[in-house]
This record gives C-alpha cells, sequence and structure tokens, in this order.
C-alpha cells in the first residue's frame, strides 16, 4: 500500500509538471531569450580574446574556458532568478528541478574530459611576447604534452560542444520545442567537423591550432548563442502572461 501511495505521488507530481510546463511555455520561451544573448555575446567576447592572445598551452586554454562557462552559468542563473521573482514564481520549482537533472549528466562528463587533460598536462611557462602582443608558451614537460596540447586545442572543444548539445537536447523534453534543436544543431555541428577530420588538418600547424579551438569555442557557445537568443526575442509572443 505504501508503494502505491508513493508511485501515485509521483505520478501527480509528474503530471503536474506538463501541466506546469504547457502552460508557462510562453514564459519559459521569453526567459530563455535574454539568457542566449548574454552567453551568446560572452563566448563572442572569450573566443575572440582568446583568439587575439593566442591563449595556446592545455591548462591555460581549458582553465580558460572553464572559467568562461562559469560566468555563463552565474550570469544565467541569475537572469532566471530574477525573472521568476518578476512574475513571482517559486525558482526552483519542479520544472526547473526536470531540466536540472537533463542537464547535469553531459555537463559534468565535460567537465570531467577538462579535468583530466589538465591534470595530465605537464608544466608550462609563459612568457609575453610584445612583438605580437600574444603568450607564448615555453614547454617544460616531456614529449606526451604534445598529444595533450593536440587534444585540448582540436578534440575537447568539439568534445564540449556535442556534449553540450546533448545536454540541451536532454532538457529540451521540458522546455520549448526549440531547444531540443538547438542541442540537436551543436551536437550535429561536432559531428560534422569529428567526421570530416578538420582539426587532423590542422595539426601541422601551431597557429591554426590555437585558432580553431578558439575559433570553434567562439563560432558555437557565441554566435549559436546569440542567433537563437535574436530569434526568440523577435518571434516570441508580445503581450502579457498571466
Amino acid at each position: 500500500m505504501q508503494s502505491l501511495g508513493m508511485e501515485s505521488n509521483a505520478a501527480a507530481e509528474h503530471i503536474q509538471v506538463i501541466r506546469t510546463l504547457m502552460e508557462r511555455a510562453a514564459v519559459y520561451r521569453r526567459a530563455l531569450a535574454p539568457v542566449m544573448i548574454f552567453n551568446g555575446v560572452l563566448g563572442i567576447l572569450a573566443g575572440a580574446f582568446g583568439w587575439l592572445m593566442r591563449l595556446e598551452p592545455p591548462r591555460v586554454f581549458i582553465g580558460y574556458w572553464m572559467v568562461v562557462a562559469l560566468i555563463g552559468a552565474s550570469g544565467s542563473f541569475l537572469l532566471i532568478r530574477r525573472q521568476s521573482l518578476k512574475a513571482a514564481e517559486p525558482f526552483w520549482s519542479p520544472p526547473t528541478r526536470r531540466v536540472a537533472q537533463a542537464l547535469l549528466p553531459a555537463l559534468v562528463f565535460g567537465f570531467a574530459l577538462g579535468l583530466v587533460l589538465i591534470i595530465r598536462a605537464g608544466p608550462h611557462q609563459l612568457r609575453i611576447d610584445l612583438t605580437s602582443s600574444s603568450f607564448v608558451d615555453i614547454n617544460l614537460g616531456n614529449p606526451a604534452d604534445e598529444l595533450v596540447k593536440v587534444l585540448s586545442l582540436d578534440w575537447l572543444p568539439l568534445a564540449w560542444i556535442g556534449l553540450y548539445g546533448c545536454a540541451i537536447h536532454a532538457a529540451g523534453f521540458f522546455m520549448p520545442r526549440g531547444m531540443k534543436l538547438f542541442g540537436l544543431a551543436f551536437v550535429l555541428g561536432a559531428s560534422s567537423f569529428l567526421v570530416l577530420g578538420l582539426p587532423d588538418a590542422l595539426a601541422a600547424s601551431r597557429l591554426a591550432r590555437i585558432h580553431f579551438g578558439h575559433g570553434v569555442m567562439g563560432f558555437f557557445f557565441g554566435l549559436g548563442h546569440l542567433a537563437y537568443g535574436i530569434y526568440l526575442y523577435f518571434t516570441e509572443p508580445r503581450r502579457n502572461e498571466m
């Protein structure tokens, strides 16, 4: 009897979540626009800065983009919380919990990949090249560091993009339909680069490798978010939601 009661409560909660999502679909869609635009601008600026400053060492590259991701997540949290308070709705509601549970597995795995490469990377020193206004890597480690560098600058960005797309696609089952397509675009984009073997073609050029890593991150996480945010902003219903 107790198990039947627990199953009944779980089913009731699930139905309530679905009902809330259907009722508030337009509001959630509107809330996504500033979040996407914020992350898009952040991604473009971060990609441009990394490209221009040639942030090459694996630990610097990975740590830099992890900090950018932390800033993006913090900013998104504040924006969503502000809109929840403005709408007089609870922030940590059952739908929000479902979205967080869908996002976390792929994002945690992506974080673990970056952390492993940071640990595996050998010691490096940086000096500033005044002629090019960039950071130059002085490798103090062993030859295996070159493999870590290739993995970090060429393949890790594509893995991050693909895993982020998986996370968004999973969360899309509890969000507006366009989020599933947005996540799928990330997965297909990263998969296309992997199938075409573009990172291998860049391996012979150190400068191209640096530009590829920051460029592909800026393109997907910057332009991708910005384009979707602008689309949401100009296509959302212009009426008050009750």
